[in-house]
């Protein structure tokens, strides 16, 4: 039988739009929604159905019988895997209290489910992904504007001028914006772009700054200087909307672009000539304030100096600009309900909220629950369950990290792949892959607001469930039915449209239903009450960093520089083929780039022997863990740095494709699980130094008997 269906990929976090055709439960076609990709879809996108297919991964239930991390497993059926963990759950409830179990996840529009579960058991340690991700942008955010880094969007399409610290959006490639950005490129519209190396948004760039590595603060507050030193700068919108301008002027004064073009390894004339650029193209410039800005000591301050650009620009809730997502009630509608249950009244394990009071306390910071789980202060942590999370491969130090882990009793990890963290674990539930599960519908906030669902295109070709199905079920063993009252995705799905007047059949023609027919704009004249700070008010000094002992505008130190010869400073980031870790294993992917590489800067190549497809030996500082690959040479990145591509080195012997092909870089950040943001909360993902010289294995990977 013959079957086309709306949905949602599920190859990557951004989760495009799809129509998928499928005939005798096999799928036969995947495309983007032409409603508003124009059916455009990334490899990624494609190789869904090779991820369905793939034999290396998990296909049922699986209970460890050997120790953690040896790969001992036994085959067990759902009932026997509910029973596990409900048992093992209760009696951690009973002797230690709920608090002792943490949930992380992924994030994304799904974890309001996660966390409802985690709460309606008794713990308030729910966390994702995000310490390694967003959350220095969110708090940089929520101190200036009083949101969070979702609080804004941005209008791409209609701008004169987009500007990206890092933010190497033709790698991420989320399709919608990646088309906005190429039709205002098309429209005459400026690109420019700054890293540490040449990359795929780079090269599109009207503009590029190959910047020092740890230096990004640095140039943004040299455009600052210059931007008022120049008045280039909306008077009116700072006197009715912000606080702290003429602080801003003092501080800066001494960050000239001479200052900056020092410190940045750039040239002034260059700064200049940029600052002149977006003088002439203002309002209509945009600061993108980054997404994944987990990298320096001062990240948090260079994405709050973004959001103070975009400030200065005038650009907020206006076309070509930044503009506030809109929701149903802005379009006179009743929205979806979606499950949810209040925080247990106690305190986080990872101290947001209490020690850390100018924390957003909803998903906490991941990495500070380790050493709390070691000292067992303030309260013993005796479970971890991962949802599609493996924080073995997104945070540093995966060996800490395990000393922690092994002071649980349960450790469950739920996911459509094996990963490191799940080839340690207790217990394995494998998740049904996008492509064979629906999903709780979510409302997408935007100028045109809509509602959205994944819809399985295939049932399930082996024994897996999805992760409503997994969460629905441990919660009525677990006596949650209040928060989990229904008991199949229909039943949700109805309660879920029942205020809105909506039904199913209204996203049949689309796969979305739109909330609006015109984009909604708020009238610039009217802001007050949309920044949620304690004076309403854009706070370039913030009331909330000062109450907490924090600077608002923090002076620039230079970044520290390797300590020894022969090191480096280590930087990773993203490709266009593959999610981080998620796909280095997929059948079809791995043929595209079986692993990954290291950039090295040719000048510093030639002085260390080694040329392009030579094995390098790459050791952490500590000289305490090393892994060999293959070297990439090339003038494209500073010459202070490195860089390898993330999700590689992985030791799961499940993945034959992936197993130990290439290099880890959170192996290498020995210690570095403890080297935080303090401000911004996020991890310093490229605070640490390696070791880099030629190897002298072969360079041919052999199989050896």
């Amino acid at each position: 039988m013959k079957k086309s269906v709306y949905s949602m990929c599920g190859m990557c976090t951004v989760r495009c739009p799809i129509r998928v055709e499928s005939q005798d439960n096999k799928v036969t076609w995947i495309e983007g929604n032409q409603h508003q990709l124009g059916g455009a879809l990334c490899a990624k996108g494609t190789a869904g159905v090779a991820m369905m297919n793939d034999t290396e991964r998990p296909q049922q239930p699986l209970i460890r019988v050997g120790d953690r991390g040896a790969g001992r497993w036994r085959k067990a059926s759902w009932d026997e895997a509910f029973d596990f963990i409900t048992d093992k759950l209760k009696t951690i409830k009973k002797d230690f209290g709920p608090e002792s179990v943490v949930l992380s996840s992924r994030g994304g529009p799904w974890q309001g489910m996660y966390k409802a579960f985690i709460h309606a058991y008794g713990s308030p340690n729910y966390t994702n992904h995000d310490c390694t991700c967003g959350r220095n942008t969110h708090h940089a955010s929520l101190s200036l504007n009083g949101v969070g880094r979702k609080g804004f969007a941005y209008d791409i399409k209609n701008a004169k001028h987009l500007v990206l610290f890092g933010r190497d959006m033709f790698s991420a490639l989320r399709i919608a914006e990646n088309n906005q950005t190429l039709d205002m490129l098309e429209n005459g519209g400026r690109l420019t772009y700054v890293d540490v190396r040449q990359t795929m948004t780079g090269v599109k760039a009207s503009r590029f700054f190959q910047v020092r590595p740890g230096t990004d603060y640095a140039l943004a507050l040299g455009v600052i200087h210059q931007v008022i030193k120049k008045g280039y700068y909306d008077k009116d919108f700072l006197d009715r909307y912000v606080t702290g301008f003429e602080d801003l002027c003092s501080f800066v004064e001494e960050y000239t672009p001479a200052w900056a073009a020092k410190e940045c390894d750039v040239k002034e004339k260059d700064i200049i000539a940029f600052v002149e650029e977006i003088g002439q193209d203002r309002p209509n410039v945009i600061f993108h304030p980054g997404w994944n800005l987990a990298r320096y000591n001062d990240s948090f301050y260079a994405s709050r100096a973004m959001h103070i650009l975009n400030v200065l620009m005038g650009n907020i809730e206006m076309k070509g600009g930044l503009f506030i997502p809109k929701g149903a009630g802005d379009c006179g509608k009743k929205g979806i309900r979606s499950i949810d249950c209040g925080k247990p009244d106690i305190k986080r394990a990872d101290g947001v909220g209490w020690e850390y009071k100018h924390f957003d306390k909803g998903p906490g910071l991941a990495h500070l629950f380790f050493n709390r789980m070691i000292s067992e202060d303030p309260y013993p942590i005796k479970a971890w369950i991962a949802m599609r999370h493996d924080p073995f491969s997104g945070m540093p130090d995966p060996e800490k990290q395990k000393l922690a882990m092994d002071k649980c009793d349960l450790l469950v990890s739920i996911d459509t792949n094996y990963s490191e963290f799940g080839w340690y674990s207790d217990i394995i539930l494998p998740e049904s892959t996008y492509l064979e599960r629906d999903t709780p519908i979510v409302q997408q906030k935007g100028l045109k607001p809509r509602l959205t669902l994944r819809r399985k295109a295939v049932e399930p070709i082996n024994d897996t469930k999805s992760s409503c199905e997994i969460f629905t079920t441990l919660a009525h063993r677990l006596g949650l039915e209040e928060t989990f009252p229904f008991t199949n995705m229909e039943e949700l799905w109805a309660w879920q449209l029942e205020p809105t007047g909506y039904t199913m059949a209204d996203f049949d023609e689309k796969g979305f239903i739109e909330l609006t027919d015109s984009p909604i704009f708020y009238d610039r004249e009217k802001l007050d009450g949309q920044f949620k700070t304690p004076s309403g008010k854009i706070e370039i000094l913030s009331e909330k960093l000062d109450t907490n002992n924090l600077p608002s505008l923090k002076p620039f130190v230079g970044p520290d520089k390797a300590p020894e010869k022969g090191m480096f400073r280590l930087i990773y980031g993203k490709v266009a083929i593959h999610t981080q870790g998620h796909t280095t294993n997929n059948p079809l992917l791995s043929e595209l780039m079986p692993t990954n590489t290291l950039w090295v800067h040719t000048k510093r190549a030639k002085k260390l022997g080694i040329v392009s497809g030579d094995l390098l030996e790459v050791s952490s500082a500590d000289k305490s863990y090393n892994a060999t690959v293959a070297a990439h040479v090339t003038d494209h990145i500073h010459p202070d740095a490195v860089f390898t591509t993330h999700g590689f080195g992985k030791d799961i012997p499940k993945q034959t494709r992936s197993y130990l092909a290439g290099l880890s870089d959170q192996k290498l950040m020995i210690g570095k699980l403890d080297h935080w943001d303090k401000a911004g909360g996020g991890v310093n993902l490229c605070e640490a130094f390696v070791h880099v010289k030629k190897s002298i294995r072969n360079t041919k990977r052999r199989a050896e008997l």
